[in-house]
């Protein structure tokens, strides 16, 4: 007797995985990856306070700047510091350069008593050029 419907030979075990869809996916999260990567670089962003502009414009290659968020962490040129090592940190660029110029980029919404805080750790490193990067009304960063 014949079967119809149902054949033996016609079943077979696949051997291969087809990869197709994994590498579908794998770009697909490379995409992601590279568009949302510049995103965080500049996810640190300080609301400054508003004020007057300067008459002279600053070579920001001879300036270090200090820069202070809403969550009182400090960093100096990009580099995070803590609040022990901030004067330390302060009076070696005045070892370094006695002429030294700081900038202090302060978050609108710090605390008067942080702000002052590294204000002083300035004065204990014996700095005496220091600016404050305010903000115009335009929207524009001024030091």
């Amino acid at each position: 007797m014949r079967r119809r419907f149902s054949q033996r030979e016609g079943l077979q075990t696949l051997s291969e995985i087809n990869v197709t869809p994994m590498l579908d996916l794998c770009f697909v999260l490379l995409v992601i990856f590279m568009i949302t990567t510049p995103l965080l670089e500049n996810s640190n962003q300080l609301a400054l306070p508003s004020g007057e502009g300067a008459d002279h414009p600053v070579d920001a290659g001879k300036v270090h700047t200090l820069a202070v968020d809403r969550n009182e962490a400090v960093t100096l040129d990009g580099e995070p510091v803590a609040p022990g090592q901030l004067t330390g940190r302060l009076t070696a660029l005045h070892a370094a350069a006695p002429d030294v110029a700081v900038v202090i980029r302060a978050h609108r919404d710090l605390t008067v008593q942080r702000l002052v805080g590294v204000m002083d750790s300035l004065r204990a490193a014996q700095i005496v050029k220091v600016g404050v990067v305010t903000e115009q009304a335009g929207g524009g960063a001024v030091p």
